[in-house]
């Protein structure tokens, strides 16, 4: 019997509104808030993003990457039997994406249900999957991440507008005789949440609090920084490997002076960081599985690739997964 799972296949889905810094830079004007091209890059690497229209979801770009990670894997709807979406912006306050998609696909019968770690949102539905498919509740699982942050974004707050662009990433799990997801880590520290959220709710009919994000984007960065190297050596080491054993890392797409930060602290060289921040954007739990998709489809990672995931996002949560891919 199978006791380990293997990523079978990958997809991605992107809005078709493509937008450029300048593009970005002159909307904001508008409004009054001022940004450039330049203090974009300089700080962050981002130079495009997508954002979706006003009536598409979380749930239309989960669909659309989970139906071609099925694809690439050879499989239908009915072969999964778990769907686990990690997403920070569901269509609904219930049910979750995860059934929705569910429902989408025909592939009703197996477990469906949204894990909410913002950022970190993918290393963790990926690691609860895992345990699924090892343990023999499902054969294969679609794990998705998918996010319209576009919608909770506020136009008037430079220092967070700028960052986040939409889309959607998804792998098949499935059972294997030989290991694929090697060792997983994982972390929170809810005495750090305040530093990024998005502190709104709904009661009684209507939304108290703020419904935009918020971000203290120097904490998060001295936190990112400290955490990411740590929980990377972890999976590592409990992956028995070390970090020149690496053949690409996939991180969290967030800020590229974070990415080639913990990079340079592992001693892994920045030609081995699979980066599309820059065309992207920061996508929250949709991120990593996006980059990886565009990396395999790009020829980019190939079977046999050792590959390390690594996140942090609002909670604070962080995580790193070690996969043989």
């Amino acid at each position: 019997m199978p006791s380990f799972s293997r990523i079978s296949g990958t997809g991605s889905a992107l809005p078709t509104r493509r937008i450029s810094n300048d593009e970005l830079a002159a909307d904001l004007a508008k409004r009054g808030v001022e940004t450039s091209d330049e203090w974009i890059v300089a700080r962050t690497g981002i130079r495009f993003r997508h954002f979706a229209d006003p009536g598409t979801t979380s749930v239309d770009l989960g669909e659309q990457a989970a139906r071609r990670a099925l694809d690439a894997a050879g499989l239908s709807a009915s072969d999964i039997g778990l769907i686990i979406v990690a997403t920070s912006t569901p269509d609904m306050i219930f049910p979750s994406n995860a059934a929705l998609i569910q429902g989408r696909l025909g592939a009703a019968g197996g477990a469906a249900f949204d894990v909410q770690a913002v950022c970190a949102g993918f290393v963790y539905a990926l690691t609860v999957a895992d345990q699924f498919v090892r343990s023999g509740m499902a054969r294969h699982a679609l794990v998705i991440g998918a996010e319209v942050f576009s919608h909770i974004l506020d136009f008037n707050d430079r220092t967070t507008c700028v960052l986040f662009g939409d889309g959607a990433g998804a792998v098949v799990l499935s059972a294997s005789e030989t290991p694929g997801l090697l060792a997983s880590a994982l972390h929170a520290d809810g005495r750090q949440s305040s530093i990024l959220c998005t502190p709104g709710r709904v009661s009684g009919g209507a939304i108290t609090g703020s419904p935009f994000l918020k971000m203290d984007g120097q904490a998060v960065f001295k936190q990112a920084v400290h955490v990411l190297e740590d929980v990377a050596r972890e999976a590592l080491a409990k992956a028995g490997r070390e970090p020149a054993d690496v053949d690409w890392m996939v991180p969290h797409q967030a800020n590229i002076r974070i990415m080639t930060h913990t990079a340079r602290k592992l001693g892994i060289p920045t030609d081995k960081i699979v980066v599309t921040v820059d065309q992207h954007g920061n996508t929250s739990a949709a991120s990593i599985p996006l980059a990886l998709d565009v990396a395999v489809r790009a020829g980019q990672i190939r079977r046999g690739d050792t590959l390390l995931f690594e996140a942090v996002g609002g909670g604070l949560t962080w995580g790193a997964s070690v996969v043989d891919y």
